[in-house]
């Protein structure tokens, strides 16, 4: 699932290793708290098997988790679920690792991190540069029992950031994620929530009670798509916990933040949606007509959100009579990801022909009804320079990055001896440079 050159070998003769045959879970030890597993489980595979005894992974993966794996999420990184938590990695306590000469490596102890020198941290979000993830040992937690939903209305994009910087500062949230105009009108394009039987089913089962399953799926019927009529940004929002009574508080928390920054409920049928589904087929990786689709990220402080988005918005209405006359639009997700933390994703959208990759990842149903466009380089070109020019904004800002890879400038946005000890550390664990040379830069 890699959308920056993660696996792409900068010239001919590479051997890909797919270890997607590797996908067991070796150890369940609910005594310890701890989960082990091979690195070609998917999240979705890995969630199945802890849902049952009340457990999650402490971060628990990605929307792509259905494909995306636990190894693929510990050498990219990624964030979504249990996002309070920190990112996949930070779920991290130990990994086996497989060097470039065969040797295989333990980074450290099986139920605390760090001891001494962080050595698992040395290969958490490595993007594969120094070597292959084997097993995975992960942290649990209790899954909450209890849980309430929010969603809201701003009227623009400084009332939306301010809310949700003030909701991330204060941890309320368990998940907290928005949409600009642009990507929520193209996700109400696609099959109405609704229209999916077994989401509604799932949403209304995790309701806890026959009552409230039936009481919540109706209010989702009955809201279909038209409770995002006219809404500029949405922000959608999870508390989990313990305790009804006290989910039910910090909702009211948030909803007194979201409406003193110039907020306003709207129905909330989207995170409880997506949190009784939390893995769906990946179908949005392209567009909801069949267009091609592709993001490009930063995580940047509160007090650089506003410049940042406004200095994107600025690049946009400077190349839109050329994005309008090539078929190129771009949207994005909003999220925050810990309290000091948010996350700005523009994705960009185009008529293009689709990969073999999409055609093997998108449900067949779902592909046969989508427009198929023929080859577009020159829409292509155009998305391919503003998402430079997009991460040269965020370098320009000090931002950070998930998923570097071959495409974030992580030398640029280096420590000078930084950089030199990282240079060592992979010459060390890969002299001949054989390992996905060229990812991180090296």
């Amino acid at each position: 699932m890699s959308y920056t050159s993660g696996y792409l070998a900068p010239e001919a003769g590479a051997l890909l290793i797919d270890t997607g045959s590797m996908n067991s879970i070796l150890d369940i030890n609910e005594e310890d708290m701890t989960v082990t597993v091979e690195s070609g489980c998917t999240w979705d595979k890995l969630q199945r098997a802890l849902k049952p005894r009340g457990l999650r992974a402490l971060a628990w993966g990605t929307l792509s988790g259905i494909n995306a794996t636990v190894g693929g999420g510990m050498s990219q990184n990624g964030v979504f679920w249990g996002a309070l938590g920190g990112t996949v990695v930070d779920a991290a306590l130990s990994f086996e690792v497989v060097l470039a000469d065969g040797t295989i490596l333990s980074t450290g102890s099986n139920f605390f991190r760090p001891f001494g020198p962080d050595i698992t941290g040395l290969f958490a979000a490595d993007c594969g540069a120094l070597g292959v993830k084997a097993t995975i040992t992960l942290k649990l937690v209790r899954e909450g029992t209890a849980f309430s939903y929010g969603s809201f209305s701003f009227p623009d994009a400084n009332a939306f950031f301010s809310a949700m910087s003030a909701i991330a500062r204060e941890g309320l949230a368990s998940e907290s994620f928005g949409f600009d105009p642009y990507l929520q009108a193209q996700r109400m394009k696609r099959d109405s929530l609704t229209k999916d039987a077994k989401s509604l089913v799932n949403m209304m089962k995790a309701q806890g009670s026959v009552l409230k399953a039936l009481k919540e799926g109706a209010k989702v019927v009955a809201a279909g798509r038209s409770f995002l009529d006219d809404v500029p940004f949405s922000l959608h929002l999870i508390c989990e916990g313990r305790y009804q009574s006290a989910v039910d508080a910090d909702m009211k928390a948030i909803e007194a933040i979201a409406v003193k920054h110039g907020g306003k409920p709207i129905e909330n049928t989207i995170p409880k949606i997506m949190r009784a589904n939390p893995f769906p087929p990946v179908n949005s990786m392209v567009g909801p007509e069949g267009e091609r689709w592709v993001p490009v990220h930063g995580f940047l402080p509160h007090s650089r959100l506003v410049e940042a988005w406004d200095r994107i918005q600025a690049l946009f209405e400077a190349n839109k009579a050329e994005m309008e006359a090539q078929g190129v639009a771009a949207g994005a997700m909003l999220a925050a990801v810990n309290r000091s933390t948010c996350l700005i994703e523009p994705v960009f959208f185009w008529p293009d022909a689709l990969e073999e990759l999409h055609c093997r990842s998108l449900e067949p149903s779902h592909l046969a009804k989508l427009n198929r466009f023929p080859a577009n380089a020159t829409s292509r070109a155009v998305v391919d320079r503003l998402r430079k020019e997009i991460v040269r904004i965020f370098r320009d800002l000090g931002a950070t990055h998930l998923q570097v890879a071959r495409t974030y400038p992580l030398e640029e946005a280096s420590d000078p001896r930084a950089w030199t000890l990282l240079r060592a550390i992979k010459q060390t664990v890969d002299p001949q440079g054989l390992m996905n040379p060229g990812s991180l830069g090296l």
